[in-house]
């Protein structure tokens, strides 16, 4: 089984925070994209029987209808599509209306992620957001209405100037709608933002962290009495109801990667990087050439330290069987021995063959993960 992520990097306007590659060119821009993107998957297309697929950008939702229906005519057209895959599509609640959720509807979207990350206006300006806090209400109302029931919403927590209670709000605001997913981040200042020189300029304050932790063990409280499973470091979902297509990342599912800057995993050791240069994407001579593109091929210790690090931020953990199979018993005994500080606080344990985090390591999972890698 393999997956699908298309890289649509179109945004109306960029988030102070983000550093996705994106670009805010209009519709000229995406028509050519589109062609470009066909051709790239004409090209590279698989036998593989696809298992899901994932439009993430930037925003899908920027697509207009006869955009979107190439788009998927195109990968109908060239992949084998499981008819159980979970095809899930990124939007921002602005972007949604009657007749493009009838669209997505239409097009076989089964799941949508919803770039909400605060339900309090005064944030979602901060944030540079174009929606208000009433049209993500209404836009979950208008999905789940239409059928599209696997809804999952992105929050962010430790803004600037946001309380403990405000954030306990946002999440009871969200468990309280027709939801099944949840993904949480902490609001990260990545370097050439606007965000960071902000930052930098001293215009805004660093949420500090002991109020982040706070917000993150109340995160964890509220969902799980609301049932939801935390099952990655920073994803919560209803039983059944986790992300297929990201929980195949994390376990080292192959999977093809479409459009600029978009990555591609052989389910081994080797790595595609489309280059993130839309007009360079754009004007590929198809016939002749691939799309700029870089490959990696991962070393035995960059391996060890991608699965490690991809398999331990899963509620499941690293498989110590597997690990040792796959990446030779150096590596294994290495995690082992370089766990033992971990395993005697109470950080880590070890069930049923998993080395994994306890509720209490999870809070220091980055601290703990970086004393795991290969030194």
């Amino acid at each position: 089984m393999t997956g699908i992520y298309i890289h649509v990097p179109f945004c109306e306007k960029r988030c102070i925070y983000c550093n996705f590659y994106s670009t805010t060119r209009g519709k000229a821009d995406r028509e050519a994209y589109v062609q470009a993107l066909i051709h790239e998957m004409e090209l590279r297309r698989t036998t593989d029987c696809i298992s899901s697929i994932y439009l993430g950008g930037g925003t899908p939702s920027q697509l207009d209808a006869e955009e979107l229906a190439q788009v998927f005519e195109a990968l109908h057209r060239l992949f084998a599509i499981d008819p159980n895959a979970e095809i899930t599509f990124e939007a921002n609640p602005d972007d949604i209306h009657p007749d493009k959720v009838r669209q997505l509807v239409a097009l076989g979207v089964n799941r949508v992620s919803l770039g909400v990350q605060s339900f309090d206006d005064t944030r979602l300006q901060f944030l540079n957001r174009r929606h208000s806090a009433q049209q993500a209400h209404e836009t979950v109302l208008q999905l789940a209405a239409a059928g599209i029931d696997n809804l999952s919403l992105d929050l962010i927590y430790g803004q600037p100037g946001q309380q403990l209670s405000d954030w306990e709000q946002e999440v009871e605001t969200a468990l309280a709608l027709p939801v099944c997913h949840l993904s949480a981040y902490a609001l990260t200042y990545e370097p050439a933002t606007p965000l960071h020189r902000a930052w930098q300029r001293g215009e805004v304050q660093a949420c500090d962290e002991e109020l982040s932790l706070a917000m993150f063990q109340s995160l964890l409280r509220l969902t799980e009495a609301e049932g939801f499973e935390h099952y990655e470091i920073s994803n919560f979902a209803r039983p059944g109801r986790r992300s297929r297509h990201n929980s195949a990342y994390w376990q080292g599912v192959p999977y093809l990667g479409f459009g600029p800057g978009a990555h591609s995993f052989d389910g081994a050791r080797r790595r595609r990087q489309n280059l993130p240069q839309l007009r360079a994407y754009q004007q590929t001579d198809f016939g002749h050439a691939d799309v700029p593109h870089t490959i990696e091929v991962l070393s035995d210790a960059e391996h060890y330290d991608e699965v490690m690090m991809t398999r331990l931020r899963t509620a499941e953990g690293i498989d110590l069987a597997c690990l040792s199979q796959d990446c030779g018993l150096d590596y294994s005994d290495y995690l082992l021995r370089t766990a033992i500080p971990f395993l005697q606080s109470g950080m880590l344990k070890i069930c049923r063959g998993h080395l994994r985090f306890t509720r209490q390591g999870i809070f220091i999972s980055d601290h703990i993960m970086a004393e795991l890698i290969w030194a």
